[in-house]
């Protein structure tokens, strides 16, 4: 049996999706794209993905069944230089929890807070 990755697809909760998908599209310099709901519930941008690929996808979503906040789970972006999204943050609105920091072996790590309150971060090997 092949093994699989532990994290498949991360939804990361918003109360203002445009607000989000702004603030998103100016730090990643990507553009999202809509991304339906069958139940009609959420609301939902998804970042670029390639489901073939190694890595997660996933989304902003807007839903009645969670909220934005800091202090749950942590999604990091694969990036290839941190320092770069980390210089865009504050720009997009958002602020910059810790900037970049060697986790050793493992690369680089930037630590930011959203336009909704979600902390999230960066990695990156260089």
């Amino acid at each position: 049996m092949t093994k699989m990755n532990a994290v498949g697809w991360f939804d990361i909760y918003v109360d203002d999706l445009n607000r989000a998908v702004e603030f998103y599209e100016a730090v990643m310099g990507n553009k999202l794209e809509p991304m339906g709901d069958p139940t009609g519930e959420t609301q939902m941008m998804s970042f670029p993905a390639d489901m073939g690929v190694y890595g997660a996808a996933g989304a902003l979503t807007k839903s009645p069944h969670a909220r934005p906040g800091v202090g749950g789970t942590i999604v990091y972006f694969s990036v290839e230089d941190c320092a770069v999204q980390q210089a865009r943050v504050a720009t997009a609105g958002g602020v910059v929890i810790r900037p970049k920091f060697s986790i050793g072996e493992f690369g680089w790590v930037t630590l930011c807070q959203d336009t909704e309150g979600n902390m999230f971060g960066f990695n990156s090997l260089k």
